[in-house]
């Protein structure tokens, strides 16, 4: 692997980076302030083909490929944690897996809208009571009657299924079957019987929206099933593991939000004449960020590169998510400690930085659990690439 990024990734880096500090610096705290969903800033990121660098032309993407999107989620969650959370169901976890395991009149009716920002989507898979099993404990059930569904349930952390117009949802078809009995479907949000509210969630801002899904005989067209009956298991985790390539990127540019925040205010902040950063034990915060981030960077860009390259990367996804998961951790901690008590204050951005890394360390499995996934491959006992990632379409950008 060349660690150096090529001229298209920097221009990429550039576009993104300018496009963060001109559309969404200056608007997010109104949006904030507001309670204003940014669905124009959605747009204006559609439009500039970010969220469809992993897409073909033919449906609407750019073909920028799976690294180019690793470097624009990460400039994107620097300048703005909460807008950087839209790239998991705008470009990966809702659309992507449409691409991969949906009929041509699937793909057809819901990618270019998707990736476009035309249309908001959400990933319904976890219940009460779930958590990291959500297959294994999910109750939500779906009755075929005729040429229709009629499902019943309720999720939670459904993001964004407040504000969506679509979203893939995961039902037991055959609660008998185990992993085997689930299903998933295409849903949209404006047909009767099912309703999103928001989980208050302040700590993490007025835009990031968390949701529980009520549904009370939600009827789905059988046209709407994805894939067959039966895969709906295969194709959550397959979704997750592409998923699983933007939450890195993400906590990436969030701790490199830190460490930006972190240097700046040690060169002002004085204390005992001296300018904080003097003082040995915060250099050896500033030091071990610096590192850190670089090093879940370059884990975060070989998961894109091999993902580029067509290969299996459920180890690479797991060993960056994790890794880059407690990086943005320990960075939000650090920073939280050179700003002492001001951490606390609205004019800073430091307690909205800690709320979020704690979402990415929990978000598209947990630490534990991929210390679980890590160890039992490294044990010998679980090859975590013995299952071939699912991939339909192949890009420009792709190396073959």
């Amino acid at each position: 692997m060349n660690i150096d990024l090529s001229e298209e990734n920097k221009l990429i880096r550039q576009l993104a980076k300018s496009f963060a500090e001109k559309e969404i610096l200056p608007k997010i705290k109104e949006y904030e302030q507001k309670r204003r969903f940014p669905r124009d800033i959605i747009r204006k990121m559609g439009e500039q083909g970010f969220y469809g660098a992993c897409f073909p032309e033919k449906y609407g993407g750019s073909e920028l490929g799976f690294l180019n999107l690793a470097i624009i989620a990460e400039e994107i969650s620097r300048v703005s944690a909460s807008i950087g959370s839209t790239f998991n169901a705008q470009s990966m976890t809702v659309p992507f897996t449409i691409l991969n395991w949906g009929t041509e009149a699937q793909i057809e009716k819901y990618v270019p809208k998707l990736i476009g920002g035309e249309w908001i989507g959400f990933f319904g898979l976890t219940e009460p009571g779930g958590g990291s099993d959500a297959a294994g404990s999910m109750k939500t059930r779906a009755i075929l009657d005729g040429n229709e569904y009629v499902v019943n349930g309720q999720k939670v952390f459904a993001s964004y299924a407040s504000v969506a117009d679509v979203g893939l949802l995961f039902a037991k078809t055959d609660p008998d079957a185990g992993h085997k009995g689930i299903s998933a479907f295409i849903i949209q949000m404006d047909r009767p019987g099912i309703e999103a509210k928001d989980i208050s969630m302040s700590s993490l801002g007025n835009l990031t929206k968390t949701c529980e899904l009520f549904l009370t005989d939600y009827r789905i067209p059988k046209e709407n099933l994805l894939g067959n009956e039966g895969e709906g298991f295969k194709i959550a985790m397959n979704a997750l593991d592409y998923g699983r390539l933007t939450i890195p990127a993400r906590s990436v540019g969030l701790a490199q939000a830190c460490l930006e925040a972190a240097i700046q205010y040690c060169n002002e902040r004085v204390v005992g004449g001296h300018k904080i950063g003097e003082y040995q034990m915060i250099q050896r915060l500033i030091a071990d960020m610096t590192v850190e981030i670089e090093a879940a960077r370059l884990l975060t860009y070989k998961s894109a590169y091999l993902k580029d390259k067509g290969a299996a990367t459920t180890r690479e996804s797991s060993h960056s998510k994790y890794f880059a998961a407690e990086v943005v951790w320990r960075a939000a901690q650090a920073v939280y400690e050179i700003y002492g008590g001001y951490a606390l204050a609205d004019e800073y951005p430091i307690n909205q930085y800690l709320a979020y890394a704690g979402l990415f360390r929990t978000g598209e499995g947990s630490a534990n659990i991929q210390r679980i996934l890590i160890a039992e491959d490294a044990l010998g006992w679980k090859d975590a690439n013995r299952h071939n990632m699912k991939r339909r379409f192949s890009l420009k950008s792709d190396i073959f």
